[in-house]
């Protein structure tokens, strides 16, 4: 697996709404990109759903985020839409993301690992742990750190961006 000070490969993938997402056109803002094992399971649906409470935040603050899965793009649109996600989903049905990441875990699905990136492109965290929350409240602490209180000039307002 990835670890701090890596650079985070880059990809470039469909995401759940038809569009495509490449990572290295996000250089420049800071990228929470979360795997998660499964859509639609509980723990699943609480680490989105605490990630989208903290979306606009996060924005506002130069960050992204973004979600892989190898569940396929309908799996993952229906979702996206149950939970209200308004950040892209990837669907990594090949698995090609998640290996590259060394996130591949049992049954061919992705552990539950967050990879905080810098603007820069370079891994800074990383968040391994079972427990849903723990990726959120990493993150959250990340912005902190950052001296992220207040938006900076010329971020989003969470309104905006790929979805």
């Amino acid at each position: 697996m990835l670890a701090a000070g890596d650079p985070a490969p880059d990809f470039d993938a469909p995401t759940a709404d038809g569009g495509r997402l490449r990572l290295s056109e996000l250089r420049g803002r800071s990228v929470v990109l979360y795997f998660y094992p499964k859509a639609n399971s509980p723990g699943c649906t609480r680490e989105s759903k605490e990630f989208a409470q903290r979306y606009a935040r996060l924005r506002a603050s130069g960050f992204e985020v973004v979600g892989v899965s190898v569940d396929d793009a309908a799996a993952q649109r229906r979702f996206r839409d149950r939970c209200a996600l308004p950040f892209p989903m990837v669907p990594d049905r090949s698995r090609e993301i998640s290996e590259r990441y060394g996130v591949l875990g049992a049954f061919g699905w992705a552990r539950r690992i967050t990879f905080i990136i810098g603007e820069d492109g370079r891994i800074r965290q990383v968040v391994s742990s079972v427990l849903p929350g723990a990726h959120a409240t990493a993150v959250e602490e990340e912005l902190l750190a950052a001296g992220a209180d207040a938006p900076r000039p010329g971020a989003g307002d969470g309104t905006d961006g790929p979805h």
